[in-house]
């Protein structure tokens, strides 16, 4: 045999430099072996919390002693080797097999029934206190969260304030983290390259390196930067008070990409409807391929019949779709005469929609309030409590952000759905005069399902372009002198969806014209011939 073990530990890095630390456990050891002559032939470190079990360096310990390769194991105090009752049990064994354990601070003598006793009611009393301190924190954390405040480090675009502050926002990295959403949400970067491209714009990790692959997935599915606080070990959620960096609908557009529904590959050719088109057997995206001189895009299923569509196709039915989203002379001047009849209504109508939006969040706190009585009354298991509470914390936030916007929305609100309906009656003339990838950003905007079955594709407008598109579409297919009613319904549906945060702010493109200002439609009188066409 080598002698003894000299095992000191400490529970964090903090405490190894104050406090008790290693080099004055080390002293204390060495003096005690000094005077009882004890010869240390190891010295085993270690900076874990003795609450733990599986601690490496402590069970090397009592490997080594149970392999007889040291006579018995010297310890700064009782608690520096167990504070949870199976490693003490663990040490017990040990003086039951004649292998002696010292304790410096501690006159115990394991080998006497009066020292072991007293040994075992220490360490059944420094457990109790492990697991009174665990509950304390665990309440005081909760505590936090309850509050709003996030009591752990700060997400990278954050800084932390100290205890009971909410984090703030970094002025140099939150930017950059609002970027991150904002580029991935085009669905062109994959995480490889929207990470080298925030490296570039000067993103950096806690540790001051590159953000990782997965540290940027983590990033990119974290709640935190839109208000809502997510516990990701216990899946539990929880409102904060932090001013959030993105909003929801930006939020959500990111989950969108990163869950698929989305594609954001790498673009490997420049096709004008690349990974536009998918499959309506399969769902997955066709192909594009170039063959004698023309472009097609193929579905490359076996167990798909024939799809395949030419690029020409495709864009014929661009340019109808386009076509069917212009308006006439008489439907400008009726829109323009509408809007401007609204605008002496609009303080009213939008006090009205606050107070909806106000009943609507009203209407989610209580269901989160009946949701609660209902888990504590044990009529819901706590995975089932978490998943709805979630959901109606998400549903509360859209809530919040939709009442937020309509507090400050004065006029804007009709000039946002003024200029929505002049850039979209634009739209053909626009696309016209578009690059090849401002086509392909306008065909993404306008539209929100685009199926091949055969050699036919069908293009579905997406909100609100489906409601202009189909505006003349009636059961009955009235007379001319309704079109004022038809025009009155989609200017009803549209506000509604502006009301919503639904009506999005088109880009630059859509106000295209060229030199000689093609600017207006060409008057398009709409008769009982137009009833139900698309």
């Amino acid at each position: 045999m080598q002698g003894y073990i000299g095992y000191i530990r400490v529970s964090t890095v903090k405490q190894g430099t104050t406090g008790v630390s290693l080099p004055e456990q080390r002293d204390a050891i060495s003096r005690y072996a000094e005077r009882n002559q004890f010869a240390v032939g190891l010295w085993l470190e270690e900076m874990e919390t003795a609450a733990k079990r599986g601690r490496p360096v402590f069970n090397q310990a009592m490997k080594l002693l149970r392999q007889g390769k040291y006579k018995g194991m010297i310890l700064h105090k009782l608690d520096r080797g167990a504070r949870n009752l199976r490693d003490w049990i663990a040490i017990g064994d040990l003086s039951d097999q004649g292998i002696e354990v010292h304790f410096v601070n501690e006159s115990l003598d394991l080998q006497s029934r009066g020292g072991r006793l007293s040994a075992d009611i220490q360490a059944v009393v420094s457990a109790d206190y492990i697991r009174n301190l665990r509950e304390e924190t665990r309440k005081g954390f909760y505590g936090r969260l309850k509050q709003g405040l996030y009591p752990l480090q700060a997400p990278i675009g954050y800084l932390d304030q100290g205890g009971g502050k909410a984090k703030i926002i970094d002025p140099v990295k939150g930017p950059l983290v609002r970027k991150a959403f904002e580029l991935y949400s085009t669905a062109r970067y994959n995480l490889e390259r929207l990470g080298e491209e925030l490296h570039r714009l000067g993103l950096r990790s806690h540790t001051g390196g590159k953000v990782s692959r997965d540290g940027l997935s983590i990033l990119l599915n974290n709640p935190f930067y839109f208000g809502i606080i997510r516990i990701r070990r216990t899946n539990e959620n929880f409102v904060g008070i932090h001013e959030p960096i993105i909003g929801k609908t930006l939020f959500d557009r990111v989950h969108n990409v990163l869950t698929g529904k989305v594609n954001a590959r790498t673009q490997r050719h420049a096709f004008l409807f690349r990974r536009m088109l998918s499959c309506a057997t399969c769902g997955y995206s066709l192909i594009g391929e170039r063959q004698k001189g023309n472009v097609y895009y193929r579905c490359h299923s076996k167990e798909c019949p024939p799809t395949s569509v030419r690029e020409e196709v495709v864009g014929s039915e661009v340019i109808q779709l386009l076509q069917m989203l212009q308006f006439s002379d008489e439907e400008k001047a009726y829109f323009k005469a509408r809007i401007l009849t609204m605008r002496e209504t609009w303080p009213t109508q939008r006090e009205e929609e606050i107070r909806s939006a106000r009943l609507r969040l009203d209407q989610i706190k209580d269901r989160l309030n009946r949701l609660t009585d209902a888990y504590l009354d044990q009529a819901l298991d706590k995975p089932m409590f978490e998943e709805r509470k979630k959901g109606l914390l998400l549903d509360q936030k859209t809530a919040e952000e939709n009442l937020t916007r309509l507090s400050r929305d004065d006029q804007r609100g009709l000039d946002r759905l003024e200029k929505f309906l002049e850039l979209a009656g634009n739209a053909s003339l626009s696309h016209e005069l578009a690059s090849p990838e401002e086509k392909r950003e306008m065909v993404e905007i306008l539209t929100s399902n685009r199926q091949v079955t055969g050699k036919s594709v069908a293009l579905k407008p997406s909100i609100p372009f489906q409601e202009i598109a189909n505006r003349f579409e009636n059961a009955t297919c009235a007379p001319e002198r309704a079109i004022p009613r038809t025009w009155d319904r989609l200017l009803t549906t549209l506000t509604k969806l502006n009301a919503a945060g639904q009506l999005p702010d088109l880009p630059a493109i859509f106000g295209r014209r060229n030199q000689d200002n093609i600017g207006e439609a060409p008057p398009k009188k709409w008769n009982i011939a137009n009833c139900g066409k698309n």
